[in-house]
């Protein structure tokens, strides 16, 4: 039998960061809410300080924590992807960043023509009815958030599972982005027709009048920041 080596201090951090990834994506440790103490951790991972802090300092620079002083330590990002995508989406021209959005949209409407099942087309068009009722009270936040609830869906139509988490990792940091900078007002009014051919397409299972649609809803998404 070869001999057991002992474990280094290195490879407990990649241990108890391995594990600490785990809470994350599984959700035990959700976005937003606060990690246990160090000490806490301490005695749960059975490990000393110094492997709770190098642990924990790799995860904040992986983009998974994030340190408040004299707060504690947050979950900031589901997952490693999730954190890589957010940082490129934050350096990155929001024009190119929804060229990437426009891609990966119209295969999903592309796919979502196809595999659309009964409680898909119910989920999108909530959605659709949420949109038109946030253009009618003239609320341009509420808008954008049932926009975005609509494409979230016709993504989750796909049933592609790369594809959906591709997106949700993109679509957050983008939509903060946008909204930051685009007071949506008249782009809104623009939609209304286009949304509604895209879920139609979608509905009698037509493929390239998806495409379409999708194709149309970001040209004028684009127009609307080119001339803000």
């Amino acid at each position: 039998m070869s001999a057991i080596s002992k474990a280094s201090r290195a490879s407990l951090v990649d241990q108890v960061v391995g594990q600490m990834e785990a809470l994350i994506d599984g959700g035990e440790w959700p976005v937003g809410e606060r990690i246990p103490t160090e000490m806490e951790l301490v005695g749960e991972f059975e490990v000393s300080r110094n492997t709770i802090r190098e642990a924990t300092r790799a995860l904040v620079h992986a983009g998974l924590l994030q340190s408040r002083q004299g707060s504690g330590t947050y979950v900031c990002s589901s997952s490693v992807l999730e954190a890589a995508i957010r940082k490129r989406v934050d350096r990155a021209d929001v024009l190119d960043t929804l060229e990437v959005r426009h891609a990966l949209e119209r295969e999903a409407a592309r796919l979502a023509a196809v595999r659309r099942n009964a409680s898909d087309l119910e989920e999108m068009q909530s959605a659709l009815i949420a949109c038109k009722e946030m253009l009618s009270a003239g609320d341009p936040q509420g808008y954008m958030s049932a926009d975005l609830a609509l494409h979230r869906a016709i993504v989750r139509a796909s049933h592609n599972p790369v594809l959906i988490d591709l997106y949700g990792h993109l679509i957050d940091p983008l939509e903060s982005s946008i909204r930051n900078i685009l007071d949506a007002t008249a782009d809104q009014s623009g939609h209304r027709d286009v949304h509604d051919a895209l879920v139609e397409a979608i509905v009698r299972q037509d493929p390239d009048g998806a495409m379409d649609a999708v194709n149309a809803y970001i040209h004028r998404f684009k127009d609307t920041l080119l001339h803000r």
